[in-house]
């Protein structure tokens, strides 16, 4: 199978990509290398640098690849950018989809795979665990916004150019490649910070909370998602809640470095706790998160201790 995958040198994508590879398809990657890794694509994929924005370029891309499954990783993730910034987001989160969806419908593109958000779509809920059902459904920020608008282009597309959708709704991701630099990947930044004993920031009181699912289980929803044939948003986390003071104490213990954390001011936009009910994932995909917060932090402890291994 042919499969576009945007995004491709990040975090998540980057794993996927591997496993699209392992399992004998044809990948085409698209990235424009602001926050991925060249280092991260695999040297089977086909890569292709160029920004979704530019909405040329990505039609050329498609015309020439013609890709059976688009599976869109690419964005702009800060919540803090997407507040200061919304046009910015906009443009990359909303256009940019749109750019790749008008030039695959003219390709006869048969599925989309999109990796939105349930840590935002869902705002300050009342239900938790939350299933994908909850209404209503109010992001507290400009990149939630965008990520549950691109959830309702992708139903407008389906309903009228026939292009079936799984939309993953994915919890707090972690996991190795994450970049410990950002600021949306809180493990991969206090793991860095412990390793080379430098003082990490706690936003807030640390009692917020999310729900924390290791990559690798992300990676197996991807695969999942291939294979059903069915359309529609699927959560996909743990269903465990975890605080931030908790999380922060446990890669303490896994580092076996005590350094006391410091605090900062809340940031804006973000919810207080966020928890994902993955039952229909499970259901319907066939799907369910395998990987302990504690085994999942240790893996991710051990990359960083190992530089030479991040590629």
């Amino acid at each position: 199978m042919r499969i576009l995958v945007t995004g491709g040198a990040g975090f998540i994508a980057s794993h996927i990509v591997d496993a699209y590879i392992n399992s004998g398809h044809r990948v085409i990657v698209m990235d424009n290398l602001s926050s991925g890794r060249s280092s991260f694509v695999n040297k089977k994929a086909i890569f292709y640098k160029v920004d979704i924005r530019d909405k040329e370029a990505v039609e050329k891309i498609i015309n020439k690849e013609k890709p059976e499954v688009i599976n869109h990783h690419a964005a702009q993730i800060s919540v803090r950018i997407s507040t200061e910034d919304p046009i910015l987001d906009a443009e990359v989160n909303i256009l940019g989809l749109l750019n790749l969806l008008e030039a695959g419908r003219r390709v006869k593109v048969k599925k989309v795979i999109f990796a939105s958000s349930g840590g935002v779509v869902y705002g300050e809920a009342t239900q938790l665990p939350t299933p994908e059902n909850y209404h209503p459904l109010l992001p507290l920020s400009p990149y939630g916004v965008a990520k549950l608008a691109s959830e309702y282009y992708l139903n407008f597309y389906h309903h009228i150019y026939k292009i079936p959708y799984v939309a993953l709704r994915y919890s707090n991701v972690y996991g190795p490649r994450q970049n410990p630099h950002g600021e949306a990947g809180v493990v991969a930044i206090f793991t860095e910070k412990l390793l080379s004993k430098q003082i990490p920031t706690i936003n807030g009181d640390g009692r917020q909370t999310r729900d924390y699912i290791y990559v690798e289980d992300v990676v197996r929803a991807n695969e999942k998602a291939l294979e059903t044939k069915l359309t529609g948003s699927f959560n996909i986390g743990t269903g465990i809640e975890t605080n931030v003071i908790d999380l922060y104490k446990r890669l303490q213990m896994i580092t076996g470095v005590q350094i006391v954390a410091n605090y900062g001011p809340a940031r804006t936009g973000e919810q207080r706790r966020s928890c994902l009910a993955a039952s229909l994932a499970k259901r319907v995909l066939h799907w369910e998160a395998k990987t302990s917060l504690t085994s999942g932090l240790q893996k991710t402890v051990d990359y960083f201790k190992n530089p030479w291994k991040k590629s």
